[in-house]
């Protein structure tokens, strides 16, 4: 099986959380710190983008993992300006191995077992791109890339001064992965909740503590 780079997006410092998403604290740690133990497992490369390298390293060292490959490499991202296609690009930039999982720290329950899922897919359909289609579309940012085939055409799209993660899609070979497909491994559907404000994190917060957490609002 060719090896697979894990790409965990920090991103920067968030207005509506008043603060860097990934340091946002959730259930007693750094969100980052969920993604990684989440996630260091399947990585034969764990990568994390940001363009607060320093802050991260202080914490994602305390993390308690067992990082079987070696700890994360931290890499700035290529673009000050922001946008979701400047990220996968950062992305695929810095990954060294054929096969680049992105994943966004905001996404607090990141599924191992679906991102092995869309790796196993890709490689027996020779596909591009391995993705969850979910009830708003594409979710780019956890799913599989074909390093080697999918850079070339996340460049070209940069260059016509695209900044939409999924506007290259229809040039590539894709895999996806429907909601039925994804609920048999993720069976509380809470796989692709992603936070944007505190109060948003709190609440998903409760529902954990309260033992109501059982599967994704549709």
């Amino acid at each position: 099986m060719e090896k697979l780079t894990v790409v965990i997006q920090a991103g920067g410092a968030s207005k509506r959380m008043g603060s860097p998403k990934a340091l946002v604290p959730f259930c007693g740690a750094p969100l980052i710190c969920r993604a990684l133990k989440r996630l260091n497992s399947i990585a034969d490369e764990l990568i994390i983008t940001t363009n607060e390298p320093e802050s991260l390293k202080a914490v994602c060292h305390d993390t308690p993992c067992d990082f079987e490959f070696g700890p994360p490499r931290f890499c700035s991202d290529l673009f000050e300006e922001r946008s979701a296609l400047n990220g996968l690009h950062t992305a695929l930039h810095y990954a060294s191995n054929p096969l680049v999982a992105v994943v966004a720290c905001d996404m607090i329950f990141p599924s191992a077992p679906i991102l092995l899922l869309e790796r196993d897919m890709l490689v027996e359909q020779g596909a591009d791109v391995a993705v969850p289609r979910v009830s708003h579309g594409y979710e780019p940012f956890h799913a599989v890339y074909r390093r080697e085939t999918c850079l070339p055409l996340v460049k070209a799209a940069l260059e016509k001064g695209q900044t939409k993660a999924t506007i290259w899609y229809e040039q590539a070979r894709l895999v996806e992965l429907d909601k039925q497909t994804m609920l048999e491994i993720d069976p509380r559907g809470g796989t692709f909740i992603n936070v944007n404000t505190p109060e948003e994190l709190a609440a998903v917060e409760q529902r954990i503590n309260d033992g109501t957490m059982t599967k994704a609002d549709e």
